[in-house]
């Protein structure tokens, strides 16, 4: 649906008042008008009363029923703000749902991956039914059908809901669909409880014995809801008990993840809703759903010690992520209906109690330090994976999935975060495992440095050392965001953004002036780009070849055919190595749906490589000959800075003579090890040529040496001080314009906007990526052979 369209439906144009642009685009049809309002209004479930479209469909129950229909049919949320439409007009409950969603599944034999992340575990907290059980419950049903008659999948199915454990006694509840035959088998104390919450037109649950409540609440009798005010503040801790099956993409999922990556403890909703600048009462609805699912809780909760049933205490105490301090509670609270309290309070006598001061109980989700803004991790998807397919340690795997699907790990969480890395064992792993072992514990030392490095502090904060708070995000999650939201996000939490190094190609790096940000400062410098960038300048490279997308190889070029290993790196994808012999088969089915860059990687193994830090000092060990690091630096020195921005520069050795070091059995003990390839090469041998193979910004995670090198760089080059972040920026902006004007020079299509020498990089690039062009595509082929880049003719 056009954008404009759905502007106009949002601010509830009727036909009279649209634009005569947007009545030519609809073909000047009603009609078409109508349809799409009311397929926009079921889709995005709106409310029948106070939305145009009650001008269409005039019967708000039917409306309700196709709009409960679709969201069943595509497996969305239960439509939690409309409870009171859809329980009391059409009797469906969020129980009734979930279950006619796993009925119809399990009728069609649907995977249980089908059903979207959030639905599933909406499905989890109402029937009790995850992977395991739904399995059982599938293999159940298929055994049924050996008989003569089939068992009806229903009987396989709860009849009741499971009580929800994230109950609060600050939640409300109130009173479903109830038939008189229900009241008649309601007991005295039920029944007093069904005409309190019919008469005050719902009650807080705290106010009611937790028994009863449970009791009405299986049965079907009431449904809570989870009342959220614009000056709440949100706290996110680790995820426990996520699924993660699928995303969807309907709107309200949407909406959970900005949320998800954007909210934080010193953040109230409203204020929260401003940054999104999505509308308040929607924000709310996420929040309300992230606690009822129990990822979430408030930071602050206000409640009058009188309106507490002594009957929540022990669930209370039993729940980890309470946020009361209970033995500060007195014993002897009395419930208002048992002590015989007047029934006849007012629903705002029981809104005002929600926040009446309560000295005596304090929320546990205060932490004892105040952090005001801090500094911000940036990471991909690819860490996660380590962290999670390493099986490094029991406690650890709930952060992963907090990392990768909230897409942030705040400071209060990485106290913890760290206790769970510090489990992690150094020579635990062998092999391609080893990996996972080595980003878990090179992240931790990271983590240290970054939150208690005290000249770090101060140069940070002079005024203040004690800002030095930690967060963690993933670039992806930061991606879903629009640009301006992004900026607004950054400028309010943070005083520095520091990348990851290296940053996967799949993704879009995140572009920052304000704040300063120690990595790729645009896009394209995490591209193939800026290698093909970097030969041209240095007049030194690996050969290297670009094929532009829907070319077909007949023969592998003459130029790699001298070395038996190639490194294959698609558009917006890693590198991979492969062995010449088979790279035709892999190459062309690559080409079919993306450009291809194809290097030369060794002889009869990979070859060597060497990562120097920067920035680069003369007191550091140096593992190149001295002249060809030299030339190496001088030559650097004339296209970029590197003395205000911290990273690591990989150099490549493609000569034979190293592979014959390396089955010599006599090796040196000074030489160094390879740890790609567990190649022993004499680096200093002055007869080997070394040439550099990438350039890359930020803070790297596999190598704890060359990490532990950079850090300290940070440090001693005073890289976060204010003038050097200045110095940086102006470098950065430098480095972009130089990388843009060579794109253009070798590329046919326009490269985003002609930029003025005095703009700053956020004119063309700022933060995020989801209404900005993806990094421009090669047109033409390019080949970087002896020194020199050209285009280059398919034969």
């Amino acid at each position: 649906m056009n954008a404009d369209i759905e502007l106009h439906i949002k601010n509830q144009y009727t036909w009279k008042r649209l634009p005569a642009n947007i009545k030519r685009a609809l073909g000047n049809s009603v009609k078409n008008w109508e349809k799409l309002v009311v397929e926009y209004s079921i889709k995005h479930q709106l409310r029948w009363r106070g939305n145009i479209v009650r001008f269409i469909e005039k019967d708000e129950k039917a409306y309700c029923q196709e709009l409960i229909n679709y969201s069943r049919s595509h497996l969305m949320l239960y439509p939690y703000h409309l409870t009171d439409v859809i329980l009391k007009g059409l009797r469906i409950s969020p129980f009734a749902y979930c279950l006619e969603i796993l009925e119809d599944m399990m009728a069609k034999e649907k995977s249980y991956d089908s059903l979207p992340n959030f639905t599933a575990a909406d499905c989890l907290r109402l029937l009790g039914i995850g992977r395991n059980q739904y399995i059982d419950l599938m293999n159940q049903c298929r055994s049924s059908r050996r008989f003569f008659r089939r068992r009806p999948i229903r009987d396989l199915l709860p009849t009741k809901p499971v009580f929800p454990k994230a109950l609060q006694p600050w939640w409300i509840v109130k009173n479903g669909f109830i038939s008189e035959e229900d009241v008649k088998q309601s007991s005295t104390k039920e029944h007093k409880a069904i005409d309190y919450i019919i008469d005050n037109n719902g009650a807080m649950a705290g106010l009611i014995d937790l028994t009863i409540v449970e009791s009405l609440y299986t049965r079907g009798l009431i449904y809570v809801n989870v009342p959220i005010a614009d000056d709440d503040k949100i706290i996110v801790p680790p995820l426990e008990g996520f699924v993660m099956n699928r995303v969807q993409g309907d709107y309200f999922e949407t909406l959970l993840y900005k949320i998800f990556v954007s909210i934080d403890e010193n953040t109230d909703v409203a204020e929260l809703a401003n940054i999104l600048q999505i509308d308040l009462d929607l924000v709310k609805n996420a929040i309300s759903m992230f606690i009822r699912l129990g990822y979430a809780y408030r930071k602050h909760i206000d409640l009058d010690k009188s309106q507490i049933h002594s009957s929540w205490y022990s669930k209370l105490i039993q729940d980890s992520k309470s946020n009361f301090m209970l033995e500060k509670v007195p014993i002897d609270v009395t419930n208002d209906l048992n002590s015989g309290t007047d029934e006849s309070t007012s629903s705002n006598n029981e809104k005002d109690s929600l926040s009446t001061p309560l000295a005596d109980i304090e929320s546990t989700a205060s932490t004892p330090t105040s952090y005001g803004k801090r500094i911000a991790f940036l990471f991909d998807s690819t860490l996660t994976a380590f962290l999670m397919m390493g099986n490094l340690s029991q406690g650890l795997k709930s952060h992963a999935v907090t990392m990768f699907e909230v897409g942030k790990l705040s400071n209060e969480s990485l106290d913890c975060f760290i206790t769970e890395l510090d489990k992690v064992e150094q020579d635990a792993a062998e092999g391609e495992a080893r990996r996972y072992f080595d980003h878990a514990l090179t992240l931790c030392k990271t983590i240290k440095f970054l939150r208690y490095n005290e000249e770090l502090a101060k140069q940070i904060c002079p005024d203040d050392n004690s800002c030095l708070g930690l967060d963690l995000l993933r670039c992806e999650s930061l991606n879903s965001l629009d640009s301006l939201t992004c900026s607004r996000i950054m400028n309010k939490n943070y005083h520095l953004i520091i990348s990851m190094a290296p940053l996967s190609y799949e993704i879009r790096s995140v572009s920052s002036c304000v704040p300063p940000h120690i990595g790729p400062p645009i896009p394209e410098v995490n591209s193939i780009w800026f290698k093909l960038w970097l030969y041209e300048k240095m007049q030194a490279g690996p050969p290297s070849l670009l094929l532009v997308k829907g070319l077909r190889m007949k023969r592998i070029p003459s130029l790699f055919l001298k070395y038996d290993k190639l490194l294959m790196t698609s558009w917006g994808h890693d590198s991979t190595e492969v062995a010449t012999s088979n790279v035709l088969i892999a190459l062309n089915d690559a080409l079919t749906h993306s450009a291809v860059l194809l290097q030369a990687y060794g002889h009869k193994t990979s070859g060597a490589t060497i990562s120097i830090a920067i920035p680069f000092d003369e007191n550091d060990e140096i593992k190149l000959p001295r002249s060809q690091y030299d030339n190496v630096v001088d030559t650097l020195k004339k296209h970029v800075e590197l003395r205000y921005t911290c990273g690591y520069l990989t150099m490549l050795c493609l000569d034979r003579k190293n592979e014959d070091n390396c089955n010599n059995n006599d090796i040196d003990t000074n030489l160094i090890t390879i740890a790609d390839n567990n190649a022993n090469v004499d680096s200093m041998d002055d007869s080997l040529t070394w040439l550099p193979m990438e350039l890359v910004f930020g803070l790297p995670l596999f190598d704890s040496e060359l990490n532990s090198k950079i850090c300290n760089k940070i440090t001693s080059f005073n890289l976060c001080g204010e003038a050097h972040l200045r110095q940086s920026l102006a470098a950065s902006r430098k480095l972009s314009l130089s990388i843009l004007k060579f794109i253009s020079i070798y590329q046919d299509l326009a490269v985003g906007v002609e930029p003025s020498p005095e703009a700053p990089v956020t004119a063309m690039y700022p933060c995020g990526n989801t209404n900005i062009a993806e990094v421009p595509y090669p047109t033409r082929c390019l080949i970087f052979e002896n020194g020199k880049l050209d285009f280059w003719n398919p034969p």
